[in-house]
């Protein structure tokens, strides 16, 4: 398979360290990965802001950049669902169908598609799993409990159930929002930081030592209150942890 290695814009700047993650864990699980240089923005800032018009600029440069892989495989659960679910705004020629139908993200990926369940990793620690909305809801790669369904799966916890040394705790509540939603915390900071401090209370009450999950946005949110309040607690992407002593 011919991958493409989608790196959202906000990871780039300010949390590298989780594209090259992705990129290693890849490599190491056997796929021939590309990054393509000229890639930037996919335009979900700006379509969520209201701005469609200007979004759809970047969507069509996003077809452009990533129109000749088989897959395009993204650590950003939210950036991922943009392109597969928002593209309508855009032609639907026959290349941006098959860009909208070729885009994943990586835990889904690595899982749903590669079939690997099990990544011999290490990570001796005791950490709690934020489900992020857009992966939840959108993508459906977690449980969704408000939906009562029997035998759900997320692949989260399959990939975290064979990471040697790591203490995975269950949540009061396991897929509540974080309350960044992007541009939401921006127009309504008092709620966002309201509904994170919710969040990271419920991680405090099991005592954990990690926050993991599949979109570094959320994370990036929580990890702002975190230090804000002067709390020890790390925010660690899933592919850093399924990256660490593989």
């Amino acid at each position: 398979m011919n991958i493409g290695l989608f790196i959202p814009c906000f990871i780039d700047q300010f949390y590298p360290e989780v594209g090259k993650a992705s990129y290693e864990l890849l490599i190491k699980l056997g796929c021939s990965v590309d990054y393509p240089m000229k890639q930037t923005c996919c335009g979900q800032p700006m379509a969520n802001g209201g701005h469609e018009k200007d979004a759809r600029k970047l969507a069509q440069k996003f077809v452009e950049d990533f129109s000749d892989y088989d897959y395009i495989v993204g650590p950003s659960g939210s950036c991922v669902n943009h392109v597969k679910n928002h593209y309508d705004t855009i032609e639907q020629t026959q290349v941006v169908t098959q860009v909208r139908e070729n885009i994943i993200e990586i835990s889904d990926f690595i899982v749903n598609i590669l079939k690997i369940t099990k990544i011999e990793s290490s990570f001796p620690k005791k950490i709690g799993v934020h489900q992020s909305c857009h992966g939840l809801r959108a993508l459906g790669l977690g449980i969704q409990t408000e939906l009562n369904i029997p035998n759900q799966k997320s692949v989260v916890d399959i990939l975290l159930a064979h990471v040697k040394g790591i203490q995975r705790v269950e949540l009061n509540h396991p897929d509540e929002c974080c309350g960044f939603g992007g541009t939401f915390s921006i127009t309504e900071p008092d709620v966002s930081v309201k509904m994170g401090l919710n969040r990271i209370e419920d991680h405090l009450q099991q005592e954990i030592e990690v926050i993991t999950g599949i979109d570094m946005s959320c994370l990036m949110h929580l990890e702002g209150i975190l230090k804000q309040k002067g709390i020890k607690v790390e925010v660690k992407h899933l592919v850093e942890i399924l990256n660490s002593e593989l």
